[in-house]
């Protein structure tokens, strides 16, 4: 019988403490709003690579898809620089495209599209870097069969998931 009042015990003790999981900032009460920089464009489109990875005005897209996920995840406003308590910056380095699988006939079936940037945030008011390092969105896609969907679709599913891990390591400081 002691062991059983012991079991539960330490089963209500475990229950009680929680994961710790939030859905509140992880930044300092004083950092409320951000400003997002126009993204510089840094991919190096040689005359070879030209031809199957340039997409125009990708930087911009990426810049409305983390504007977008800061909106949905609410955490933190949107405003413009002189209001603002930290600025991100970012730079596009790479796109890339690489086949995942074959077909049985050796041919491309499966591709994985990544993008990369990097990106720093900045806090305004203490003149401090809170965080700077390279991030990746990728997404993959099918060019046969049921699940087939285009290089574009790919893409946008690509700067939708760099998108999240930007406002991640914002929001989360996973």
């Amino acid at each position: 019988m002691k062991k059983i009042w012991i079991l539960l015990g330490l089963a209500v003790c475990l229950l009680g403490s929680g994961c710790g999981y939030t859905t509140q900032s992880a930044l300092p009460p004083h950092l409320k709003s951000l400003y997002v920089e126009t993204i510089k464009n840094k991919i190096d489109f040689t005359a070879e690579r030209r031809r199957t990875l340039y997409y125009p005005l990708l930087e911009v897209k990426l810049r409305e898809a983390i504007i977008d996920r800061f909106l949905f995840d609410g955490n933190l406003r949107i405003e413009e620089t002189t209001k603002a308590d930290m600025i991100l910056t970012g730079e596009l380095v790479n796109y890339t495209k690489g086949i995942l699988r074959y077909t049985d006939e050796d041919e491309a079936e499966e591709y994985r599209v990544q993008i990369f940037m990097h990106l720093t945030l900045k806090d305004i008011a203490q003149d401090t870097v809170l965080w700077s390092q390279r991030i990746v969105g990728e997404s993959t896609y099918f060019v046969r069969g049921a699940l087939a969907s285009s290089e574009s679709a790919a893409v946008d599913a690509a700067m939708v998931d760099l998108a999240r891990r930007v406002v991640e390591r914002t929001v989360e400081n996973w």
